[in-house]
């Protein structure tokens, strides 16, 4: 009979937090057969069941979830030392990132940068949505970290600012020289569940100015391109239109709101994986400018 390893206690761990042999034989880079073995030994070993099939997923049996609760903060505290050693170089495995375009086209590149000098053996996984979704995900196991528009309350979240975006009303000049908003214009905005729609809405009642349409891409880029070639305006985050607004290509149409949309990075609460943490540390250090 196979002695327990650390690879049995993670594979243990793995499928507790996602919920399928599938789902923790992607996370750990092996395939269901080899974890279905795994959780044989385990249960051969310690001669109780710890995991019952539920549907498509399994979930703990009672003496399974008294041993997950055990070897968690065990396993963890293991790799920390280990890592902590080494200087986290030595650190490997796969963290799933998701990011916000906004998040995406700033503060992120400079994360992953660092991350790959100085953390080589970790792969990311970086997929861009929208906020809700991510939440979504990251509450489910299938985000690791995410970096979305607060603020975030949840109870099953753990965040970190990284700072607030600043928002501007731009048109196209040619737009802003006929008048703008003194004509009704098509109005252009991301999702309806983003908070930029949000302020943008409470923007436009404030002011009451005449709009034609409200118009929706849930693409930052597509919008800008949109708005310079003349078809309405829209409320942008400044640090994605600087470099067209210095071109000449956008220009302000009307003031400024006074709301800015909050930045956040967030894991799950109670993560223990060592990797994640580290990441989630590197993290508070970030700015979104």
């Amino acid at each position: 009979m196979r002695k327990l390893a650390i690879y049995h206690l993670e594979t243990l761990l793995w499928i507790a937090r996602l919920g399928t042999f599938r789902a923790a034989a992607e996370r750990l880079g092996t395939t269901q057969p080899a974890i279905s073995a795994r959780v044989r030994e385990i249960e051969s070993q310690l001669g109780v069941e710890v995991f019952r099939r539920e549907g498509r997923g399994v979930v703990l049996t009672a003496r399974g979830r008294q041993l997950v609760k055990d070897c968690e903060p065990l396993l963890a505290g293991f790799e920390r030392a280990l890592m902590d050693a080494g200087g986290f170089a030595g650190a490997s495995g796969v963290v799933r990132i998701g990011a916000g375009e906004i998040a995406a086209a700033s503060c992120l590149p400079r994360f992953v940068a660092e991350v790959s000098r100085e953390m080589p053996g970790v792969t990311l996984e970086v997929e861009l949505d929208l906020t809700a979704r991510m939440l979504q995900q990251l509450l489910g196991g299938t985000r690791d970290m995410v970096f979305l528009a607060g603020p975030v309350a949840s109870p099953g979240v753990q965040t970190t600012p990284i700072g607030a975006v600043r928002l501007v009303w731009l048109a196209s000049p040619a737009v802003v020289a006929e008048g703008g908003f003194a004509h009704a214009l098509p109005v252009w905005s991301v999702g309806e569940h983003s908070p930029i729609h949000r302020v943008m809405q409470a923007s436009l009642a404030e002011r009451g100015v005449p709009v034609r349409s409200v118009n929706s891409c849930n693409n930052v880029q597509t919008i800008i391109a949109i708005v310079a070639g003349g078809a309405g305006a829209a409320l942008f985050p400044e640090t994605m239109v600087r470099g067209a607004l210095a071109d000449g290509l956008l220009a302000p149409v009307l003031p400024p709101p006074a709301a800015r949309i909050e930045f956040q990075a967030a894991i799950r609460a109670g993560e223990r994986d060592p990797v994640i943490l580290e990441l989630f540390r590197r993290a508070e250090a970030l700015r979104i400018d």
